[in-house]
């Protein structure tokens, strides 16, 4: 195929993928889902298993071997500016007066996961041969367990705002756990990869853990007064300031995928350490095409999810699987969710409110996915299984919240504890100044469809 024909067929590929993408989200959204469910089901439908198997031809002749690269750079450009948006959203100064119990919430809601699932892992090692599992090293029992322990911090968001949780105690001590939650998860999903291509890479994990580790402390000790003084101090334009840490966004992923941690980490970081404004808040004239630009060009990472997705390869063992994986991710995610949120002082409604807004999750999950697989981590069928489990656990949150509200509704009421009355002052990521006091969940609009993409 000549250049002139690749450059035919990557456009053509692309108008399909942006067209289906967003199509397939509005229609999710129109059906009370997040926007994520059409998008994934979009890219699982224009992969191997639906469109590859039912029209070999037009699938060979809309995504042939020759545009694969570019597609895969862009899927990989959208998740640098995803996680580069995301990092730089992320605050963990709004734990105000219950920091410890987010903590404590978000200690929970990982580590239980995380145990059951690296423990199941290693129980069921034999019966994870049926799904073309290598014998285990100590990076793919981890990963089993930091699978079960994602919560997707956007589509999390969306849910809260959507649901008018933003100013309740449950909905801010939920997306503030789950913020946490999500360095703890990082930083031992990058650990997992370390040593996932050790004998591949010319440094040994060793090597690549310092190098790591001191690339890490120059950023966050360097990185935010070099930037601030040459983009705030200077004035810059915001569309050549959005330029120059998109720039600095790519360059710290480079780093990170050359280490084997992936792009993903080296994104996340840069986005943590870019300076805000005055005050701590955030910079709207850099956010907003930010969320632009990745919202955009997301549904190329869900085409490129979909190749690897192979469902005509599930047997019986495969879809056991998913039911087994599916109701451990829903449960250890509720389950410690409510009891550390009871711990915490809050009441029975609440604490089920901030179990099941914890177990979320969305591309965070995907991406988390998608990059232990391209590590080695997971087979093939077993990434198939992992992926339904995510659109599963997406798709089951609002329903979930619904039930929880009508239990709410029906179970006789009553005066709260002294430990469930103590003052809150929190803000989620995106409010400036102070926030109203928190109110309850009962007191809002009923739930409506979720519309944010992550």
């Amino acid at each position: 195929m000549n250049a002139d024909a690749v450059v035919t067929h990557f456009l053509f590929a692309s108008a399909l993928i942006l067209a289906v993408g967003h199509g397939a989200g509005w229609v999710a959204q129109r059906l009370k889902q997040p926007y994520i469910v059409g998008q994934l089901t979009a890219g699982i439908a224009l992969g191997p298993s639906l469109l590859g198997s039912t029209a070999p031809d037009a699938y060979r002749m809309l995504f042939p071997q020759e545009i694969g690269t570019a597609l895969t750079g862009l899927a990989q450009f959208a998740l640098v500016v995803f996680l580069f948006a995301v990092g730089y959203e992320l605050d963990l100064k709004i734990l105000g007066d219950r920091a410890r119990t987010v903590v404590t919430v978000a200690l929970a809601a990982f580590v239980v996961p995380m145990v059951v699932g690296s423990g199941c892992a290693l129980l069921f090692r034999e019966q994870l041969r049926a799904l073309d599992m290598p014998p285990l090293t100590t990076g793919m029992v981890l990963f089993a367990g930091v699978a079960l322990s994602i919560t997707a911090v956007p589509v999390l968001t969306a849910i809260v705002r959507e649901n008018n949780l933003a100013d309740t105690v449950p909905g801010v001590l939920a997306v503030s756990a789950a913020g946490l939650l999500d360095v703890i998860g990082w930083t031992v999903l990058a650990g997992t990869m370390l040593d996932s291509d050790s004998g591949e890479h010319a440094l040994g994990w060793q090597w690549r853990a310092l190098i790591a580790a001191g690339f890490a402390v120059l950023m966050l000790l360097a990185a935010r007064p070099v930037l601030r003084r040459l983009l705030w101090r200077t004035r810059m334009e915001p569309s050549l300031r959005l330029a120059v840490l998109i720039g600095f966004a790519c360059a710290s992923a480079s780093v990170t995928q050359f280490l084997g941690l992936h792009a993903i980490c080296g994104a996340l970081l840069a986005g943590i350490v870019c300076p805000r404004e005055q005050g701590g808040t955030l910079d709207p004239d850099l956010l907003r095409p930010l969320h632009v630009v990745s919202s955009l060009l997301v549904p190329y990472f869900f085409v490129f999810s979909g190749q690897s997705v192979t469902l005509n390869s599930m047997n019986a063992t495969g879809w056991i699987t998913l039911l087994v994986v599916t109701v451990l991710a829903v449960t250890t995610k509720v389950g410690s969710g409510v009891v550390a949120a009871r711990m915490g002082g809050l009441d029975r409604d609440d604490a089920r409110t901030v179990g099941v807004l914890l177990s979320a999750r969305g591309l965070t999950e995907l991406i988390a996915l998608n990059a232990g697989f391209q590590a080695g981590l997971v087979s093939k069928p077993l990434y198939t299984v992992l992926v339904f489990m995510a659109l599963a656990t997406t798709l089951l949150t609002q329903p979930l919240l619904i039930l929880v509200r009508r239990l709410s509704d029906h179970e006789p009421t009553r005066a709260p504890g002294p430990a469930e009355v103590v003052p809150v002052r929190l803000a989620l990521p995106d409010h400036a100044g102070d926030a109203p006091a928190p109110r309850h969940p009962s007191d809002g609009a009923p739930p409506t469809a979720v519309t944010d993409a992550g």
